[in-house]
């Protein structure tokens, strides 16, 4: 039974790994932290988890997180993870953090980004972007998992058996990516704060977003060749769900079964991939991944202009965050990677 240890297991994404490990059958939760509710029943701040978590929040304390974790969930702002990675990698703890304080690769690029200088390079390097379905040899045994953003990982797997086919005419994308109200955190901001998104169909960080980063650099890997990503979110009404469709341009006409066969393969044996072509619902729709860990993948050609567009539809905080982190664990640790995950969407939602 491997113990795990929750930093930050007040707000949503500490909820949903709290959820998800409530019944992972190789976990045991020992110690869940917030500063803000220490010494508060988890079940005040997350009413869903009643019956599941007997214990209270608490403070973090070094002494005992040595004694009482073998792996440490970080759910913390960007930046407050750098006071914590290092030293608990140090007394030997595995560390997953959800942060973005690890997931880039060049130090620079926190400059651009993140308006910083990583004081970490060395761990940069030993890091292991947390998306299974590009990094799965990597993450056996992986000390330190920096888990992938939302956007970042709608767009990587929507882009990713584009770029890998070779079919592009320029490697620049556009990712359109329409968000929810629950990407904002549980504490609201007047941008967003429910009231405020309800309704609204509105863009932000239009001049460059900062997962534009994540997915440039994990699809200039892929393509073994620079591929810039132009990525613009989209506020909408929405509670849960991230929906990323991405433009970009064919170097030639490519009949439609020929494409499909591509992505088909591409993500052949992923279990947490559904490839959506046809029927009633013909492109993937954020409603039918509510609540799971899957993501659905489609894309349609427009032959007249060899226009091509992927589509890819998460829940935010499950393959966007909480859930793609226990699967990256899962297999980390040689578990199958769908313990604590295997759950179907919900419907309605």
């Amino acid at each position: 039974m491997r113990r795990v240890a929750v930093i930050g297991g007040s707000g949503y994404t500490g909820g949903e790994l709290l959820r998800l490990l409530a019944v992972h059958p190789k976990v045991e939760v020992t110690y869940v932290t917030s500063r803000e509710y220490a010494g508060k029943p988890i079940s005040l701040v997350h009413p869903n988890l009643r019956g599941f978590y007997s214990m209270n929040f608490s403070h973090f304390s070094w002494d005992r997180i040595s004694d009482k974790a073998d792996t440490v969930f970080l759910a913390l702002p960007h930046k407050v993870s750098l006071e914590y990675v290092p030293k608990l990698l140090e007394i030997g703890l595995q560390v997953v953090d959800l942060s973005a304080d690890f997931r880039l690769k060049d130090p620079e690029k926190y400059k651009l980004w993140y308006g910083y200088e990583h004081p970490y390079p060395d761990l940069l390097k030993k890091s292991v972007y947390g998306i299974p379905e590009l990094h799965y040899e990597e993450l056996r045994g992986a000390k330190l998992i920096a888990s992938p953003g939302c956007n970042a990982t709608a767009t990587i797997l929507a882009a990713a058996p584009l770029v890998s086919s070779g079919l592009l005419d320029v490697y620049k994308l556009v990712s359109d990516v329409k968000v929810s109200s629950s990407e904002g955190g549980a504490k609201p901001t007047e941008g967003s704060h429910h009231p405020e998104r309800q309704n609204a169909i509105r863009p932000y960080d239009a001049d460059g977003h900062r997962h534009a980063a994540e997915a440039e650099q994990e699809l200039s890997t892929l393509a073994k060749r620079e591929v810039k990503v132009s990525l613009i979110p989209h506020a909408v009404s929405s509670v849960r769900g991230a929906l990323a469709s991405v433009h970009g341009w064919l170097s030639t006409s490519v009949p439609e079964l020929e494409f499909w066969k591509k992505v088909v393969d591409f993500y052949k044996n992923r279990k947490f991939i559904r490839i959506i072509r046809g029927n009633i619902h013909p492109y993937p729709d954020t409603k039918y991944v509510i609540g799971s860990n899957y993501a659905d993948v489609g894309f349609a050609i427009e032959e007249r202009i060899n226009r091509i567009t992927m589509f890819s539809a998460i829940d935010n905080l499950m393959k966007g965050a909480a859930g793609q982190a226990v699967q990256s664990f899962n297999i980390s640790q040689g578990f199958d990677e769908t313990e604590g995950l295997k759950l179907p969407p919900l419907r309605p939602a």
